[in-house]
């Protein structure tokens, strides 16, 4: 299943490719996302988020709406994937360490 999660536009500025990006705040998680498909939105609108990719603008009380009913299916688990951009994040925040054997 695939789910667009809502999050409130906090920030918004091109990369350095010169597309537009911007921030997004997501019940207390800041992540970047693309705002190629919506050019229409400004910082402070609420934005329906599916892979990064900003899909759609919503209003205020949609976006609660839809944060509630994915919060209480449990289903914003990937908003604890960290971004990219972020060099002190790990990959595999699940992962156990890597154990290396000394060559027989």
């Amino acid at each position: 299943m695939c789910l667009a999660i809502p999050g409130k536009l906090i920030e918004i500025a091109p990369d350095a490719q010169g597309v537009r990006m911007g921030k997004a705040n997501f019940g207390g998680i800041v992540k970047q996302v693309c705002l190629e498909y919506t050019p229409e939105v400004m910082i402070g609108d609420y934005v329906l988020v599916h892979v990064g990719f900003a899909l759609s603008k919503v209003n205020e009380e949609e976006a609660a709406r839809t944060y509630k009913a994915l919060e209480e299916l449990q289903q914003l688990g990937e908003l604890d994937v960290p971004d990219v951009d972020d060099p002190e994040a790990d990959p595999f925040p699940e992962s156990p360490p890597a154990q290396i054997r000394p060559a027989a």
